[in-house]
């Protein structure tokens, strides 16, 4: 009897001991740790799963840094591709074959952002992304501005509107409104002067004024400077670095304000067209008329329309196809 009372006594000192083990925490991570291996393992025999990190190389994309550029002046980077094999192993496992439509990559950021640059103008985005942006400044023309807004809700657009500070003080009602539509805010100075004939002092208040004026207005900070008529030196470009702002220029003008007849205008600009333009234009007639043909010869062009972030983002592109 004792000795069949020691052999019950023993087996479950075991099982006390293996339920133990089992419980224990690093005993699950270390069987997970294993299961992973094992899964590995099984994945790097697997001759797609070869195939796909053998062929990587011919679809990766290195990354481009932002540079300083002989004419178009300060130029974003753009993320490299480099393909996630595990994924795309994935992807391809049901047809057990190697599809370059089915690879998942992963963005690569460079090691040189616009924010690595000196202080210099930027005139348009990386010429590899499709991508434009509409650049709106607003000084005057609230009667265009409604149905501006409507166009480019309509077809799901988002630009940026540089704000005049001395516009915004007398028509906040207008301010918000572009705000509540989505649509991105920028400086355009205060009282709509030549920048290029200020002092610094003179140049510092255009710009600090408008900046104070549409956080008070909108809650927003603008981070992007766009001199009124272009007209700026390289103080400008220095002050407004100074404040946290990058100075806007632009690619491609509508030159909207000499009021051209719309499709003439549209035709001009769309023909002007690159990868990464910037657009300029106003609340004018000849832009609210001709807003929507703009849009949609953009999109026939394949191009993507975002507000000034996104386009001199180092982001790729993403195919909405």
């Amino acid at each position: 009897m004792n000795k069949l009372a020691l052999q019950f006594v023993g087996f479950a000192f075991i099982l006390l001991i293996t339920f133990g083990a089992m419980q224990n925490p690093y005993t699950s991570d270390y069987v997970g740790a294993l299961k992973k291996i094992a899964v590995t393992v099984t994945k790097q025999k697997d001759p797609l799963f070869a195939e796909i990190e053998q062929k990587k190389n011919e679809y990766e994309i290195a990354p481009e840094d932002a540079r300083i550029d002989r004419v178009w002046k300060a130029m974003p980077g753009l993320n490299g591709l480099k393909v996630n094999v595990a994924e795309s192993y994935k992807r391809m496992k049901k047809e057990g074959e190697f599809n370059p439509e089915k690879l998942v990559f992963d963005e690569v950021p460079p090691k040189v952002t616009l924010n690595d640059l000196p202080p210099s103008p930027i005139y348009r985005g990386h010429p590899e992304k499709m991508m434009v942006t509409f650049l709106i400044n607003v000084a005057w023309g609230n009667e265009y501005i409604p149905s501006m807004l409507k166009t480019l809700e309509k077809h799901h657009v988002t630009a940026t509107f540089f704000l005049d500070g001395s516009w915004v003080k007398r028509h906040p009602e207008f301010a918000k409104m572009i705000v509540d539509a989505g649509h991105e805010i920028g400086n355009h100075a205060y009282s709509h002067p030549n920048m290029k004939n200020l002092t610094p002092d003179q140049i510092k208040e255009e710009i600090i004024k408008t900046n104070e004026v549409i956080k008070a207005t909108t809650g927003i900070t603008p981070k992007w400077f766009a001199p009124p008529s272009g007209s700026y030196k390289d103080e400008v470009v220095k002050i407004a670095a100074e404040e946290n702002m990058k100075l806007i220029m632009w690619t491609v003008d509508t030159v909207d304000w000499r009021k051209p007849d719309p499709v003439e205008m549209v035709n001009r600009v769309a023909n002007k067209v690159s990868p990464g333009a910037m657009i300029l234009m106003h609340p004018t007639s000849s832009t609210a008329a001709g807003l929507e043909n703009l849009i949609i010869r953009m999109k026939e062009k394949e191009y993507q329309i975002g507000n000034v972030s996104t386009l001199l983002s180092e982001e790729r592109v993403k195919s909405k196809k």
